[in-house]
């Protein structure tokens, strides 16, 4: 299938999913795609892995390992591997934190951010996606201003290749009330005033009223790690 089939296809499904249910959006990736789809998880929480584990029993996982993570969400990578039907595929940088430090400077983090995500985050994603055709994300309108427009099903076009948002209409209630009811692995650091769960860095806890995204990148514009756009 050609890139603008592809773009095509993600465009009507958008279109035709908008008001589905996540497993009705999971079921139509899974029969679509198979093999060449995959779940991307920064185990925060499983919750999409979950799904997409019902939609297609050893579905990929694919992780980012930075090298900057919380103990609490590598121990949460683990447990989903051990416990879900599902194939964790851990993808790490080209260079470790110390060849980083070497050719950058220490704690590029504070004084590029944007750099060091993409050396970390953005281009292992690069790679890791590259045998497949569609990725699932575990975007939700309701986290930011950025996220606000999120199709369930859309295009992305940096990639050139169908990116599936399938709880991107769920609230944080939703969230919490599936977790509850299937007993849904979580990060331990959610129950510990995180709200969103990157790298140790660049994470702080959240205060009252602040929104789900507040705690990351705290005191900079920078609000996404690049990955999403």
């Amino acid at each position: 299938m050609t890139a603008t089939d592809l773009q095509a296809l993600a465009e009507r499904a958008g279109r035709e999913l908008e008001d589905a249910p996540a497993p009705e959006i999971l079921r139509w990736a899974a029969e679509t795609f198979g093999k060449r789809f995959c779940v991307t998880s920064s185990m925060e929480d499983a919750v999409v892995a979950h799904l997409a584990s019902r939609a297609l029993p050893g579905v990929d996982v694919v992780f980012l390992d930075t090298g900057y993570h919380f103990p609490e969400t590598i121990g949460t990578r683990d447990a989903v591997a051990a416990v879900m039907d599902v194939n964790v595929i851990t993808l790490t940088p080209r260079a470790t934190v110390a060849e980083q430090d070497a050719a950058h400077g220490p704690r590029l983090h504070d004084r590029d951010p944007d750099l060091c995500c993409a050396l970390r985050k953005v281009e292992p994603l690069e790679r890791g996606l590259a045998a497949y055709d569609a990725w699932a994300t575990g975007l939700r309108r309701d986290e930011s201003p950025t996220r606000a427009g999120t199709p369930v099903v859309g295009w992305d076009a940096r990639r050139g290749k169908v990116k599936v948002s399938p709880i991107a209409r769920w609230t944080q209630e939703d969230v919490e009330t599936y977790v509850s009811e299937h007993g849904v692995l979580t990060n331990p650091l959610l129950m510990d005033g995180y709200a969103s769960v990157g790298c140790a860095p660049c994470t702080r806890r959240i205060a009252a009223g602040e929104d789900a995204r507040a705690g990351r990148w705290s005191g900079l514009a920078k609000t996404e790690c690049g990955l999403h756009g």
